[in-house]
């Protein structure tokens, strides 16, 4: 079931009782603070920081209100509302390489290179027959229809259906069909949704942005186009530099299409975060994990723990004093 955000949903925020002291003066009450709530952005394996963030807010005590997310940000606050951060952390840091390939299942004759039954297998073993109704804070995950480019807001019905929606990224995963209607990736159209939490009437949002570390993105570079080499020829010539053209090479059909929607998906980020900026946001430095390197997950945990933990107090006195 597709619904769109609506201030029905917004939940209640209670205040901490009194403590009573033994000598009959009057109640005191801890400050009022308020329940934040957060924009996960997407970001390929960059997401995986966003386990050490909700790490670091449970730990210091701060309620989350509700979530929104896109792509691997949906994954992982889905599962985090779910109880599921555990299995889901677990998995993450088991990762390599090979256990990578072995998850991926090719799709030749599909609208994706893989499939993704795999992975929708693993999440099954956990989260089969979880729905939003079921969760005990507001979740949207943000998708893209592939048809009409409209931004989706999956906020009721199957919990994996609308994950998968969010992280199927064009032409790597395949499309999603829910309701008719079909769905890739909502980092195409809304890679940190902060928006998503403002329209459910959110009072302090708190966008993660995996995109803030990505050096030299924004620049305009004035350039001479040289001479076409064929490939045979470069290093004999010197006009393309062999080590660099080797890593090039690497990259591969899925690398490119990768690093070219990141592109996208950084542009993005910049005009809707100026247009509809957070309250505060958190941007743990990635930009040296590639986007495909899901093997990296202990580093991200722990650059996304401490980014956090850096602004715990200034996050702590915002709360106080929207509340």
């Amino acid at each position: 079931m597709l619904e769109w955000a609506s201030s029905r949903n917004r939940p209640d925020v209670r205040e901490a009782s009194g403590l009573s002291s033994s000598a009959g003066a009057s109640e005191t009450k801890p400050p009022k603070k308020t329940g934040i709530s957060l924009a996960l952005g997407g970001g390929c394996a960059r997401g995986w920081a966003h386990i050490g963030v909700l790490r670091a807010l449970d730990e210091a005590g701060i309620e989350v209100s509700m979530i929104a997310g896109t792509s691997i940000g949906a994954l992982v606050g889905g599962c985090y509302l779910a109880g599921k951060l555990d299995e889901l952390e677990e998995f993450a840091r088991s990762l390599t390489r090979r256990r990578i390939f072995g998850l991926l299942d090719l799709n030749l004759r599909g609208s994706g290179l893989f499939g993704g039954m795999k992975l929708d297998a693993r999440l099954r073993e956990h989260m089969a027959g979880i729905r939003f109704e079921d969760l005990p804070k507001p979740f949207v995950c943000v998708t893209s229809e592939i048809r009409t480019g409209h931004e989706i807001w999956l906020s009721g019905g199957s919990l994996i259906t609308a994950m998968r929606a969010s992280y199927a990224l064009p032409g790597v995963f395949e499309p999603v069909t829910c309701n008719g209607r079909v769905l890739v990736d909502g980092a195409l159209v809304n890679p940190v949704p902060v928006s998503v939490c403002r329209a459910y009437e959110q009072p302090l949002v708190v966008a993660i942005n995996l995109h803030y570390d990505l050096f030299g993105r924004a620049a305009v570079i004035k350039h001479t186009a040289g001479e076409l080499v064929a490939e045979k020829d470069a290093p004999r010539t010197g006009l393309v530099d062999p080590e660099r053209q080797s890593r090039e090479a690497r990259l591969g059909i899925t690398g490119v299409m990768v690093e070219a929607f990141n592109i996208i998906q950084d542009r993005i980020s910049r005009a809707r975060l100026a247009g509809d900026p957070p309250d505060m946001s958190l941007q743990p430095k990635l930009g040296h994990i590639g986007l495909t390197e899901f093997h990296r997950a202990d580093e991200a945990i722990r650059i996304g723990y401490q980014a956090t933990m850096a602004q715990i107090g200034e996050l702590a006195r915002l709360q106080t004093v929207l509340a």
